[in-house]
């Protein structure tokens, strides 16, 4: 088979381009459709202190793109050299280019938008008699009647380069775009004023808001704020606030997916692994979690010029902004949203097995007692002198041990028969104090049913106790080493440098993995222990993913990620199995557990553990009131 000829263009000469081709080449990386012109002018209208701003649309944004402000303004000496290229009154030395705190900086926009569209400015500003507009095209400049603040039209996008328009889709397809433009500007600025127009039709409008949670159920809706929880975390030089949707919340897309960066809508892949890194002890499968999170950072801290439509965002440290991050929406979910309002509980009752002790556990102050002929469980409880099985024909007798802090048991629960000791079940302060309700009976040994004051709880048991056996493990483990296992044979691999480099750089932190990785010659990397668990496993396989996690973020994230794997797979097997009859006492401490347990809301597969059905909802299954 003969080689294919190799065909050389001829040779051109470098020269510096003529300025309408170079307008043409920024119009290609600023303006990709009409969203695009709207997301720009909405920049500069903002950075203009508008309070309201009104966007008017023809043909999906294609035919007619009018933005209306109540802003500053631009004076007429400044209208011309507003449409040259790199002109802007935002930044005026590197410094400034280094702390931008405004959305629009780059002071190409307008000329790009200009290169591919009939534009035409209209401007007045507070010291002018009147306002002037300005022709794109021909340079004219002529007074108009119009109140302070600036209105630009652009008209025919894209009629100097017909083949780019042919790659725009349907009217209804673009102005969608537009809408979530200026959807996306809104819930950065609850207190600013929107209105879309297509066509003289009213699309969309959002009123000033009085907070940000006004504004979210406005432009998402109410049903994003109730089924979220709030965020409000300081990490270091990063704030991070603003809501995080609830697991069951989530969605097979990530259409619901706001992060904003100083007021800055951006896609970011640290923040974007930094909010899944926080869901993934909660969230089922490739569920996608909804949330509008508002970050704050020195500017000087972060570089907004490495995108030309400024979607994307360089930090200065990464890690920093990863952890903060990861940690805002871990604490705003640990919660139990049906514990809010529960009592403490102190110590766990609920008997699980445990397939060993380990020495961490024993040391910890937990021992764990096997129990024969009640199915798979264990004893989870602190040493003492005493453990008194509880009564089964009365949850006055478990009652004390689930709300005293003392170890002593026995004295808790002899304190307890007298009737003043505990609150009679179905009292207001007993539905206040447990939100889960009492416990009514047990289904196909599979769910629990509860009454409480909204109406019928229904509980997965296994899931439900899963985590909590979880939650409890990790708090005991918390800092330990994952066992490590020695290979008869080390596994040996070709390394990338980053790879043998970053298995230098932690050298510490990998036994705390239960890995041990070294070098076996410059370029080859050998791996001689693996987690005992994973034993089984390929070690090159899980050496290389983990080496891979550790060269993107925090150390501790990927430490932490590993054990909690671990732990949630000794959990499932150590919580209470389908089948398992329970008494009432047994239902109701495990419903009192699941208040006062963080993350109860969710197995540690992200399955939810317990769902409510009010009473409307059962009396609509009856026709009850009809």
């Amino acid at each position: 088979m003969s080689a294919l000829p190799i065909i050389s263009a001829p040779r051109r000469p470098i020269r510096e381009l003529p300025d309408e081709l170079i307008s043409q080449i920024a119009a290609g990386e600023v303006v990709e459709r009409p969203a695009s012109v709207v997301r720009e002018l909405l920049d500069n209208a903002l950075d203009a202190g508008a309070t309201q701003i009104t966007v008017r649309l023809s043909a999906g944004g294609v035919r007619l793109i009018a933005v209306e402000d109540d802003g500053q303004g631009i004076p007429r000496d400044e209208l011309t050299v507003a449409l040259r290229r790199h002109a802007t009154s935002k930044i005026a030395s590197l410094g400034d280019l280094e702390t931008v705190g405004t959305m629009g900086f780059r002071g190409e926009a307008l000329a790009a938008i200009n290169a591919i569209a009939d534009m035409t400015i209209q401007s007045r500003d507070a010291d002018g008699t009147s306002a002037w507009a300005l022709d794109g095209r021909t340079g004219e400049l002529r007074p108009v009647a119009r109140a302070i603040g600036t209105t630009l039209e652009v008209r025919e996008l894209f009629f100097a380069t017909p083949a780019r328009r042919k790659f725009l889709k349907t009217d209804a397809t673009e102005l969608a775009h537009c809408v979530e433009a200026v959807r996306r500007h809104a819930l950065a600025r609850p207190d600013v004023g929107f209105a879309v127009w297509h066509d003289g039709r009213l699309v969309e409008q959002w009123r000033a808001a009085t907070s940000r949670e006004q504004r979210l159920g406005d432009a998402l809706s109410d049903d994003f704020v109730a089924r979220s929880v709030a965020v409000d975390h300081t990490g270091g030089v990063v704030h991070v606030a603003g809501r995080a949707g609830i697991p069951d919340a989530a969605r097979s897309r990530g259409d619901q997916q706001f992060f904003y960066v100083n007021g800055r809508f951006v896609r970011d892949k640290v923040l974007a692994h930094a909010v899944r890194s926080a869901y993934e002890d909660v969230l089922h499968g490739q569920r996608q979690p909804v949330y509008a999170l508002y970050l704050q950072i020195d500017p000087s801290r972060v570089d907004v010029n490495v995108h030309p439509t400024k979607i994307e965002v360089r930090f200065r440290d990464g890690r920093e902004v990863h952890q903060a991050v990861r940690h805002a929406i871990e604490n705003a979910l640990a919660a139990p949203r049906a514990g809010e309002a529960a009592t403490t509980v102190n110590a766990p009752f609920f008997r699980q097995v445990a397939p060993a002790a380990p020495a961490q556990w024993a040391q910890s102050g937990m021992h764990f007692a096997a129990e024969r002929g009640a199915g798979d469980a264990f004893a989870m409880w602190p040493q003492s002198a005493a453990q008194p099985a509880p009564a089964e024909d009365s949850y006055s007798a478990i009652a004390p041990w689930l709300q005293s802090s003392s170890p002593d048991r026995t004295a808790d629960a002899s304190a307890s028969t007298s009737a003043s000791a505990v609150p009679m079940i179905g009292a207001a302060s007993t539905d206040e104090a447990w939100p889960l309700g009492r416990a009514l009976a047990q289904l196909q040994g599979i769910y629990i049913l509860a009454e409480n004051r909204q109406g019928l709880v229904i509980v997965d048991m296994h899931a439900a106790h899963e985590r909590i056996v979880y939650e409890r493990l990790k708090t005991q483990l918390d800092g330990a080493a994952i066992t490590s296992q020695p290979l008869l044979i080390p596994a040996t691999f070709a390394a990338t440098p980053q790879e043998v480099a970053t298995a230098e750089a932690c050298a510490a932190i990998l036994p705390t993995l239960g890995l041990e990785i070294t070098p076996f010659s410059p370029r080859t990397l050998a791996v001689r222990a693996v987690p005992g668990t994973l034993a089984d496993g390929d070690p090159v396989e899980l050496a290389r993913s983990v080496l891979a996690e550790l060269a993107q973020h925090d150390a501790s994230t990927v430490v932490q990620r590993a054990q909690n794997e671990l732990l949630s797979t000794m959990a499932c097997h150590g919580a209470v199995r389908a089948n398992r009859k329970l008494t009432i006492d047994e239902m109701n401490a495990l419903l009192r557990q699941m208040e006062a347990t963080e993350r109860s809301d969710q197995c540690n597969h992200g399955r939810p553990t317990w769902r409510q059905l009010s009473v409307r909802e059962l009396d609509g299954l009856f026709l009850r009131g009809r």
